[in-house]
């Protein structure tokens, strides 16, 4: 009897330590997830601050239809999320880099002259997010 209750527990050590590997990973997962998303957000709204100053006229501080003197202000240049670099590509289109500060990962959109994003897959959610 005595070797059965021992079995039984180390069995039952076993299973809950597993578990906790389990749910470690899971929690880890997500919050690389989370991060993304959140780096994400950012850059949508840095492209609305882009695309407010690509329509504004130059009298009013505006780029009156041309990005490439476009900065990124900079209470918006760095949170807890990512530090942000823009770079126009063109005069209408801007290109945001987000630099996770959590991962080593980078995400990257581009805004066009309509002040849409696009998160192109083959350069968004590039590096290491482990």
């Amino acid at each position: 009897m005595g070797q059965q209750q021992l079995l039984l527990i180390i069995l039952g050590v076993i299973i809950v330590g597993i578990a906790i590997a389990v749910g470690l990973s899971l929690f880890a997962a997500n919050s690389v997830q989370a991060n993304k998303d959140a780096i994400v957000n950012d850059i949508n709204n840095l492209a609305a601050n882009a695309y407010q100053y690509y329509i504004r006229p130059l009298s009013m501080g505006g780029g009156a239809g041309d990005y490439t003197k476009y900065t990124v202000p900079f209470k918006m240049s760095s949170n807890d999320n990512a530090t942000y670099v823009a770079s126009a590509g063109s005069t209408t289109s801007l290109t945001f880099t987000g630099t996770s500060h959590t991962n080593s990962g980078t995400v990257v959109g581009t805004v066009d002259n309509l002040g849409k994003v696009t998160f192109d897959p083959s350069t968004g959610f590039t590096g290491d997010f482990k």
